[in-house]
């Protein structure tokens, strides 16, 4: 099913009775999910994207704008009408009723021509539970399950509708590293399985890139760039996108163009043509750096983190914005612990320059 929202906007009024200033928490909002792709909304809390899901799923009322499912205005059409499955944060499975229970839920409350026979309700919840592997835990009680196990019954409970848009809020937020990581391959095997067009809302990053097919990245209720996460990854637009991306995050530095060179202090560390003589702000991804003897930016060398398969040099520099840099390199690389500084050549296409006063991308050849 495919999702249209034009110009969607949400304001809710003032809480503050001497402003009296409404608050825009989704502002003029306008994308196409594709029918079967799972959508990431992602961005730090109070950007808007719960309050996007909750008017998709009709819970909220937009001040503006259409929402439609395939060529359907469902705008005003209630939740119940819509044929959509919401999956929780916090699960709210009902504790008194089996699993078997908790997913036949829904289908006990169908009227009409959607009333369905006990035979088909319990055909439909086994499929549902086998879906997402709890054929096996039918008779439990909640308080009986893990938390991974109690969101799966939640995605079943959400599916056993046969619903034409998954919506999800933040559904991992409860759950431990190891769960959080299981679910969400889960959640992907599911929604690949199912082809039902999905709309997974969370403020993890890692999380939306891992699974989602595209993702839309939110400040503030106004959308920031909408892309294949490695694309979105790879060409940030702004610094917010290029920071809110990335573990460890992106290293930020005071720079200046002069005579098509990028300089982060003294270094001259790129050439960038085309690009007029100015200050700028520079993000280099913590991989965009390889040692070199004569490496043309250099660092203060703090510590050297062993991770594996790669290795993080801490360092410092005058113009970095944060305390300290991270940069990962091969483990294979040699590397001399007791040096006082290092020396850095950069990889052009992990380097990115904004513009100091709107914080835009830059763009410059990178060839």
């Amino acid at each position: 099913m495919k999702v249209v929202l034009e110009n969607l906007t949400k304001i809710f009024p003032s809480r503050n009775k001497k402003s009296n200033e409404e608050v825009v928490a989704v502002n003029n909002f306008s994308f196409t999910i594709p029918d079967g792709k799972l959508i990431g909304l992602l961005g730090p809390s109070g950007c808007g994207k719960s309050t996007t899901l909750y008017m998709i799923s009709g819970l909220q009322k937009p001040s503006g704008g259409k929402i439609y499912f395939g060529d359907d205005d469902v705008t005003e059409v209630s939740t119940e009408n819509r044929g959509v499955g919401l999956v929780f944060q916090n699960y709210a499975l009902y504790p008194h009723m089996t699993v078997k229970q908790n997913i036949l839920f829904p289908l006990q409350n169908l009227k009409g021509a959607d009333k369905l026979s006990k035979e088909e309700m319990l055909s439909r919840a086994y499929e549902a539970a086998k879906l997402v592997q709890l054929e096996e835990l039918m008779e439990r009680k909640p308080s009986e399950l893990s938390g991974g196990q109690q969101q799966r019954v939640a995605i079943a409970r959400a599916l056993v509708k046969m619903p034409r848009v998954l919506l999800l809020d933040e559904p991992l937020s409860n759950l431990d590293a190891r769960l959080r990581l299981q679910t969400r391959e889960e959640i992907r095997r599911i929604q690949r399985e199912t082809k039902i067009t999905t709309v997974f809302v969370t403020h993890d990053q890692e999380e939306a890139m891992s699974i989602s097919d595209m993702i839309v990245v939110m400040k503030l209720g106004v959308v920031q760039q909408i892309g294949a996460p490695q694309e979105v990854y790879d060409n940030p637009v702004n610094l917010f996108v290029a920071k809110f991306l990335g573990t460890p995050p992106i290293n930020v530095f005071n720079g200046h163009v002069k005579g098509e060179k990028l300089y982060i202090g003294e270094d001259a560390v790129l050439e960038v043509k085309n690009v007029p003589d100015q200050e700028v702000i520079v993000g280099i991804r913590p991989e965009g750096f390889y040692l070199a003897e004569d490496g043309a930016l250099s660092c203060e060398l703090s510590s050297i983190e062993v991770m594996g398969r790669d290795v993080s040099i801490v360092s410092k520099n005058a113009a970095c914005t944060a305390p300290v840099i991270r940069s990962i390199i091969d483990a294979d690389t040699p590397i001399n612990p007791a040096a006082k500084t290092v020396r850095y050549n950069l990889r052009k296409n992990k380097v990115f320059i904004f513009n100091k006063e709107t914080e835009e991308r830059i763009y410059f050849e990178v060839n």
